[in-house]
């Protein structure tokens, strides 16, 4: 791969993962057949949760997690400002409003300090906190945790970055687990810890209302003849039995269904986690070695002590000022040597849609991690040499 461009995330299919989809193109249900299920039990067993919500994607798993907690108008639900989009969009989606949460300034992570002062700062109701595990990193969910229970509030953690990761705190455990979270969604993107094409799960410990979440996911149909409200149009009048076409929808869902190619492919992504992470954190051990030994000028993004990484993501910061260039000049410089990088996130606070709502907000964490960020390529197929390579070309381009 040393002559190949090296993106900041590259998916990993083998022929496992294409025979496990081409069995099902042609001997199974396209959608809505038994991948469905056989997924969502193996990856509720992979994160230690009782119940896993398998869906069309990660913002679509925000979304349902906000809908089953009847989070709407009225409500106001914490969000960290540095994370994707889909964070805080999906309480906007539920018609709930976002108060943002400030970061630590050099991982990025919400902490119990951002948190209280957002508490502090809402005029609204708060239904619910979203704490992100961002770029592998968890936050402390154990302090977390405990001020949201006194405060009465729901969390729902976005653990999209974060499969394969493990807490290291008084109490071990996985995001998503249930342990210290009502919900927790993971987004099964191409570039995350498995692929599913597009995909994403909820998990929870509470069985009602996982099957709540199953309904809404697929346009709020209730199947249940136990669960019908209109008796008269739902069983027959000669057998009293259930009329076999039948269905209720009592309130508004969605067309958030995950299919069974979708899920024959998470399956087999899901037995090699382990592998897949195992090599993530490889590779982050080498940057961390080359760096020390090779650019003053770069700073990796510190290890909390809270948890061990999955590296969704390998950040690094860098003082642009003190280099006399800009990001978009180093980054272009770097591609033109064969390497992509990206930005996580810019701060969702200051996207014109929530300074029009909001007005404009500062947060000083926030800033300073954001001016300095640089997401570096990792993913599982790359090679020793590969991460020297990109350190390399890092030293031909910095001060």
């Amino acid at each position: 791969m040393a002559d190949t461009f090296l993106p900041y995330g590259r998916h990993q299919i083998d022929e496992d993962d294409i025979a496990a989809v081409v069995d099902v193109l042609r001997n199974g249900a396209l959608t809505c057949g038994p991948q469905v299920e056989a997924f969502e039990q193996a990856f509720a067993h992979q994160v230690g949760a009782s119940e896993a919500i398998v869906c069309s994607n990660g913002t679509t798993a925000l979304h349902l997690a906000m809908i089953g907690l009847d989070v709407g108008p009225g409500d106001a639900v914490i969000v960290p400002t540095v994370t994707f989009l889909s964070t805080a969009n999906a309480a906007r989606m539920a018609g709930a409003d976002v108060v943002f949460a400030d970061v630590c300034p050099d991982t990025g992570l919400l902490t119990v300090e951002t948190l209280k002062a957002a508490f502090a700062r809402a005029s609204s109701p708060i239904k619910a906190v979203l704490p992100v595990h961002l770029n592998g990193q968890c936050v402390d969910m154990e302090e977390i945790s405990a001020l949201c229970r006194a405060e009465g509030v729901a969390i729902v953690t976005d653990c999209c970055h974060a499969l394969g990761a493990s807490y290291k705190g008084s109490v071990t455990g996985a995001p998503g687990d249930g342990l210290f979270e009502d919900l927790a969604c993971f987004s099964l993107h191409p570039v995350k810890s498995i692929a599913m094409g597009e995909g994403g799960v909820v998990t929870t410990s509470d069985s009602v209302l996982a099957a709540r979440m199953r309904i809404l996911r697929s346009q709020g149909m209730v199947r249940d003849p136990s669960a019908w409200q209109q008796a008269e149009a739902a069983f027959s009048p000669d057998s009293g039995e259930p009329n076999p076409w039948y269905y209720e929808m009592q309130e508004l869902g969605y067309n958030y269904r995950a299919t069974d190619l979708q899920c024959a492919l998470g399956l087999s992504q899901l037995k090699k986690l382990g592998s897949f992470v195992a090599r993530r954190r490889e590779i982050a051990a080498i940057y961390d070695r080359q760096i020390e030994a090779h650019l003053n000028s770069v700073v990796p993004i510190p290890c909390t002590k809270l948890a061990d990484s999955a590296w969704h993501l390998y950040p690094i910061l860098i003082d642009f000022k003190a280099q006399k260039k800009d990001r978009a000049t180093v980054m272009s410089e770097l591609s033109a040597l064969g390497v992509g990088t990206q930005v996580h996130y810019i701060p969702v606070s200051s996207q014109p849609y929530y300074e029009g709502l909001y007005g404009k907000q500062s947060f000083a964490g926030a800033e300073r991690y954001y001016e300095r960020v640089l997401s570096l390529p990792i993913f599982p197929a790359m090679s020793d040499d590969d991460v020297a390579r990109v350190v390399e070309c890092l030293g031909k381009i910095l001060r």
